[in-house]
């Protein structure tokens, strides 16, 4: 009998396979909607400069295109945390580590935290308190995906992407034991 994670593996093979039922958002939409948020989160700090802030690994790409869409005469610095909770499950450990910390001073600046899904809370929650810990003028949240899930951690979002049912995704920055990043859409791995 197959153990849960190679279960997961075989059935996300599968799925990859045919493409046409596992697709949950195109790339044309990922696209269309990185743009959209650019150009509001562009009208919101116009005349201010940013420092935005990625929770790695998974906000990689969707941060790649969200600054490219924000008006360059916004001055942007970038910065990055590794944070994790997942481990190379598909559920959250509900433990959290901090791997890696921004590094450089986050006081008096407005800082948008960008993050790649939103699921329990944990996380961002926890992220959230520690930059909210170093003063910024301002802290304002997007992510890519929100999980319409009962969160054990409500965090009030500034900017969403897409709301989507509680499914586990990958593609896009969003993996399973860190495969599946490179995909350019946004594929369901358990439709079950």
């Amino acid at each position: 009998m197959l153990s849960n994670e190679a279960f997961q593996v075989r059935y996300t093979i599968a799925l990859m396979q045919n493409p046409g039922k596992s697709v949950l958002i195109s790339e044309q939409e990922i696209q269309r909607r990185v743009a959209e948020m650019g150009v509001r989160i562009s009208e919101d700090y116009k005349g201010q400069s940013l420092s935005v802030v990625g929770v790695l690994k998974g906000s990689f790409i969707f941060i790649a295109d969200l600054i490219r869409n924000i008006d360059p005469a916004i001055p942007v610095e970038i910065d990055f945390m590794t944070v994790s909770s997942y481990g190379s499950g598909t559920r959250s450990s509900g433990e959290l580590r901090i791997e890696r910390d921004v590094e450089g001073s986050l006081e008096g600046k407005n800082v948008l935290l960008v993050e790649d899904i939103v699921d329990s809370g944990l996380t961002l929650s926890a992220v959230k308190d520690l930059l909210l810990s170093r003063n910024p003028q301002s802290l304002r949240i997007v992510a890519l995906i929100e999980k319409e899930t009962n969160r054990r951690h409500p965090v009030p979002l500034d900017y969403v992407g897409f709301r989507i049912p509680d499914v586990f995704v990958v593609g896009y920055g969003l993996d399973l034991a860190q495969h599946y990043r490179n995909l350019k859409e946004i594929r369901i791995l358990d439709a079950g």
